[in-house]
């Protein structure tokens, strides 16, 4: 995302995908606080390539918080093998909160990386989205992601421990 254009719309899963990709690689470069990834499971995401794991890696340090919200977790294990032995590996900077009884829409789907860029999916059946590098984006982004995150509880251990 340019400094000319702080703010566009996307309208293709390809171009979602694209400024997810881009996203994860901005955070890596220009580093971040905090990223929050929120969506139902994140079964259309592509959070197990290669290039985006690589990209969270290199954000990845002990001062930093990678918050995940998902309804459920299934989807990420089947479907991203290499983001879980990420989230195993970087479990001190990774929290994963689940909101199980959420209704269908209730869990924004979005990237949001403070002062970076956030990437919000509004209609995912059109892919309708937008990406934004403005300010006031990110704080709405974030006022609706935490009016989500209040009701959420921990979920999806780094490793399950049997007896």
């Amino acid at each position: 995302m340019s400094a000319d254009t702080p703010h566009r719309m996307l309208s293709s899963r390809g171009e979602f995908h694209d400024a997810l990709r881009a996203a994860f690689a901005q955070a890596a470069s220009l580093g971040c606080r905090e990223i929050w990834l929120s969506d139902n499971d994140f079964s259309d995401w592509p959070l197990g390539e290669i290039a985006v794991v690589e990209h969270l890696t290199q954000w990845a340090m002990s001062h930093r918080k990678l918050t995940v919200l998902a309804q459920h977790y299934d989807d990420v294990v089947k479907r991203h093998p290499r983001w879980v032995a990420f989230r195993r590996q970087w479990s001190h900077v990774v929290e994963c909160r689940s909101l199980e009884e959420a209704e269908p829409g209730a869990i924004p789907a979005m990237f949001l990386a403070p002062g970076v860029v956030t990437v919000r999916l509004f209609d995912a059946e059109n892919y309708r989205a937008s990406v934004s590098s403005e300010l006031a984006d990110a704080v709405r982004a974030k006022e609706a992601l935490d009016a989500v995150l209040q009701r959420s509880s921990e979920a999806f251990p780094a490793s399950t421990l049997g007896l």
